[in-house]
């Protein structure tokens, strides 16, 4: 098998870091192990062209503390900023190399690939983030919707269709007023108001349901869906019903629970049981980015990538 210092699960802005700060302390080799064909998945696919990356999503003020920074900027500059920063650091990158399982083996531990035993590693950094893992709402989907229903932005337009759209965060509103121009789009949040929206979102979603472009259906709940005429009808709990085209989920992402239990890592109350230092309960083990900490800020989880290959550096490797 192919030994390196340190296998980094996941290329998104969180992995990207950590090899960065390793190959900075002149720790390596350090290989990344990417699932998809591209760096930084979630940005690629779920961003809409022009749409901005924060540097500080929901928490002001976090200051970056490794060498990992950057400002508010659109989709397009940060994955241009990546790709720069994986060519100037000469970033070793798998890509299509979907981790399936990681076993102890000596000192470290064996990364199976496609479940195949690849890559040796003394040290293991898990980046892969929360969105693979869509959440899905607890009432069954009926089999005959499954091609009316969506659990993450779609990437097909819409035309003159009467869309529903479920979540109360920013995924949920982008979606909503991205398509209120060319169709009937309703919000349906289980909360009276929004609160989890940042104030640029919030403030065109408002616009737009000033213009009527956008229904907010604030305070209700979802019950069941059935199949009516080639459309969905909606049942909701407070004994109003309705029928739309489409139905588009904006949930958020759930920790990918089952993955880190396989490979034995402790869960604390559904969330993974980490140290100070974000290492989990197996020894050079560690969780960076949305696993570890606040999900969507992206320089918290460029500061969990400093953080991590210091303790390596004075806990391992002294």
């Amino acid at each position: 098998m192919e030994k390196v210092k340190i296998a980094i699960i996941g290329a998104g802005p969180a992995g990207i870091a950590s090899a960065i700060e390793a190959k900075a302390s002149k720790i390596e080799p350090v290989v990344i192990l990417e699932k998809s064909d591209q760096i930084c998945y979630t940005i690629n696919k779920f961003y809409k062209p022009g749409k901005r990356v924060d540097a500080n999503f929901k928490s002001a003020g976090i200051k970056p503390i490794g060498l990992c920074s950057f400002e508010t900027e659109t989709k397009e500059n940060f994955l241009k900023r990546i790709e720069n920063w994986t060519k100037q650091w000469n970033l070793d990158i798998r890509f299509k190399a979907e981790v399936t399982n990681i076993t102890k083996n000596g000192e470290g531990y064996d990364i199976w690939i496609k479940d195949n035993p690849e890559i040796w590693a003394e040290f293991v950094i898990i980046a892969i983030g929360i969105f693979g893992t869509p959440r899905k709402p607890s009432y069954p989907i009926p089999s005959e919707l499954k091609n009316k229903i969506f659990f993450e932005p779609p990437q097909q337009q819409f035309e003159n269709k009467k869309i529903l759209v479920v979540g109360g965060g920013n995924t949920a509103a982008e979606v909503a007023y991205s398509l209120c121009d060319n169709n009937e789009i309703y919000i349906s949040y289980r909360r009276p108001q929004f609160f989890r929206i940042n104030e640029t979102n919030l403030k065109i979603l408002n616009e737009k349901a000033k213009q009527g472009k956008i229904k907010l259906l604030l305070n209700t709940d979802i019950e069941k869906l059935e199949p009516f005429d080639d459309k969905i009808k909606v049942y909701f709990k407070n004994n109003k019903e309705d029928i739309y085209d489409y139905i588009i989920y904006c949930l958020g992402g759930s920790t990918p629970k089952r993955f880190l239990q396989k490979i034995g890592i402790q869960m604390d109350n559904k969330k993974p049981s980490l140290d100070e230092y974000f290492e989990t309960n197996l020894p050079k083990v560690f969780l960076v980015g949305d696993i570890a900490v606040e999900k969507g800020n992206i320089m918290k989880a460029f500061n969990t990538a400093h953080i991590v290959i210091k303790r390596i550096k004075e806990k391992y490797l002294k």
